[in-house]
């Protein structure tokens, strides 16, 4: 049986949560367009019983860190980095190539990589074949494949060319299993997604997302929330003209948690003001990072 973790770098806003997404076959890492969505490593299971197990893991785009959130994101990835048995090195199509180029050389990786082209359903044919051609060349890459994981295409053939590549070994994780997070995890993770959809740019970047309390019942599981912002006026924004924003903010967020959990949802949302919670180690520890 082939077995082995498979770990997704590259910079952010590059289509790593969409490439595990279209992976899986199965929404496990929040999306957005704006940059830096992604602060955990996630890890997600494809196991072919008897044939395969790929532990996929989505990281953090790689950035230099200018506070203690930002420190912990880079670690995810260089945890990341020291486990992998093959790197998939993802390089938007639309950006510059050199710059991809000088961050794939920093890893410094010991593991074959696949060098993946992403977003070529939004270039020509001419600039998709000038880039292939680049990195084909420069010596980290073992393989280069193109494909656009929000079309899905040619995702087959990066699972099958992953398959190849995998050592041998037993399965690390039950062939049920999706994912080694808990469900209040991916909880909070979809209010987050919420708020990049919902507010301006410095907004998302201030906010954590804590669940207090997950109750399953039969046929209600009850959450409760905190968002935790950095200052009073991020809160007023949260809250939004007689609290108009948390409550859209709320329903959309019980939407796609009630579709996650395939139960319905009683969800309650507060804002809290933790002044600089990002530069603080304790408050960090306690909002999962």
């Amino acid at each position: 049986m082939k077995t082995g973790f498979v770990n997704i770098f590259g910079k952010p806003n590059a289509g790593k949560s969409t490439l595990l997404n279209a992976l899986l076959g199965e929404k496990l890492a929040i999306v957005s367009p704006k940059v830096q969505t992604t602060r955990h490593r996630i890890k997600g299971f494809m196991t072919e019983p008897g044939k395969y197990q790929i532990i996929f893991s989505d990281t953090p785009g790689i950035i230099e860190p200018r506070y203690k959130l930002q420190e912990h994101m880079m670690l995810a990835v260089k945890s990341a980095m020291e486990d992998a048995d093959v790197a998939v090195l993802l390089a938007d199509a639309t950006e510059n190539m050199e710059e991809n180029n000088q961050l794939f050389n920093s890893l410094k990786l010991k593991v074959p990589a696949i060098v993946v082209l992403n977003k070529t359903d939004k270039i020509g044919e001419k600039r998709i074949t000038a880039a292939e051609n680049f990195y084909r060349q420069q010596p980290y890459c073992k393989i280069l494949l193109s494909v656009s994981a929000l079309e899905k295409k040619n995702i087959d053939t990066l699972i099958k060319t992953i398959v190849e590549m995998l050592p041998e070994g037993e399965p690390f994780y039950p062939e049920d299993d999706l994912t080694d997070l808990p469900t209040k995890f991916f909880v909070s993770e979809i209010v987050r997604e919420k708020i990049f959809e919902l507010f301006g740019d410095e907004i998302p970047y201030h906010t954590a997302v804590l669940v207090n309390e997950f109750k399953e019942k039969n046929t209600l599981t009850k959450i409760q929330a905190d968002i935790i912002v950095q200052r009073e006026s991020q809160k007023g924004i949260l809250l939004g003209e007689g609290g108009q924003m948390i409550k859209k903010l709320g329903t959309m967020a019980r939407v796609d948690i009630e579709k996650f959990l395939q139960q319905k949802v009683f969800l309650q949302l507060f804002i809290k003001v933790k002044p600089k919670w990002r530069d603080n180690e304790m408050q960090l520890k306690e909002y999962g990072y």
